[in-house]
């Protein structure tokens, strides 16, 4: 009996060895995985609360959802987010267009240059979209570049401007994608199979980026979706931001709704990101 007391006793102690004590690594391991949850918590609560309400908001009008019914049955909405999905497309190619060489060309050939390239692409910023539209307009309505007189030149200086705000976001993207990958190890590769330079960049630098690519599109396409000041002072009133703040001065329950609903495309966007981003690799393809 007192035998079993005593192994009880001994194997009580080596018990409260092994417990974590305060200040042990087992101890700070506990303490940083309850931080982790509570500000998982914290910040699952900060997003989630505020969309609940705008969702109850939305459906104050009637039980049922007769505020989404208005919005979908608006041909104003889809007319609007069509143009600015068209916008964006040519915008987020547009920026690809001059973005991607820049990038490719300064990370290859002038390094030494990669600061000052930083500082230009980080300009929109610095310079506020007022003042970025004013200058816009005051440049491209007088001789001999007259653009703001007809719609076609209104809808080109739109989206040159929305390239220049897409610069910070897909110039970082772009760089980073970069930076994943050995470019001079790959350039010299192509070029020893007889690419030329185009054939580099389109063949063997774009299916390296792909995950990059998306993640500056997407960036790109947010940006164009909510942008409201450079549309409304370029009298682009077709635009996704300037009808969404035209609708907030007539309706009550219908700008929630559309609110709700940009927010589920936009992730919807970032899944399929996710997805197609999934399975990118490495790959050289050479001359054929």
């Amino acid at each position: 009996m007192s035998g079993g007391v005593q192994g009880l006793g001994r194997l009580g102690i080596m018990a409260s060895w092994l417990k974590p004590r305060p200040g042990s690594e087992g101890h700070r391991r506990r303490r940083g995985s309850l931080v982790a949850w509570v500000i998982l918590i914290a910040g699952v609560v900060y997003f989630l609360v505020p969309l609940v309400a705008t969702f109850q908001f939305s459906l104050r009008p009637t039980p049922t959802t007769l505020a989404y019914t208005n919005v979908l049955n608006d041909p104003k909405f889809s007319g609007s987010l069509l143009y600015s999905f068209t916008v964006a497309i040519i915008t987020i190619f547009a920026s690809l267009a001059i973005i991607v060489p820049t990038a490719f060309w300064v990370r290859l050939k002038v390094p030494h240059l990669r600061t000052a390239v930083e500082f230009v692409t980080l300009m929109p910023f610095i310079i506020p979209a007022v003042i970025l539209v004013f200058g816009v307009i005051r440049v491209y309505s007088a001789k001999p570049f007259v653009f703001t007189r007809t719609e076609f030149g209104s809808d080109a200086l739109l989206v040159a401007t929305y390239v220049v705000l897409s610069f910070p976001y897909m110039y970082r993207a772009v760089d980073t994608g970069l930076a994943a990958i050995d470019v001079r190890s790959l350039t010299e590769a192509a070029q020893s199979l007889g690419a030329g330079w185009p054939r580099i960049i389109v063949r063997v630098i774009l299916p390296n980026l792909r995950t990059a690519l998306l993640s500056g599109a997407f960036l790109t396409f947010a940006i164009v979706l909510g942008e409201y000041t450079i549309a409304s002072f370029l009298a682009r009133n077709d635009q996704f931001g300037v009808y969404l703040s035209l609708l907030g001065q007539n309706k009550a329950f219908e700008p929630a709704a559309v609110s709700l609903i940009s927010f589920g495309l936009t992730w919807l966007a970032m899944i399929v990101i996710a997805l197609i981003g999934r399975g990118s690799r490495v790959t050289v393809v050479g001359a054929r």
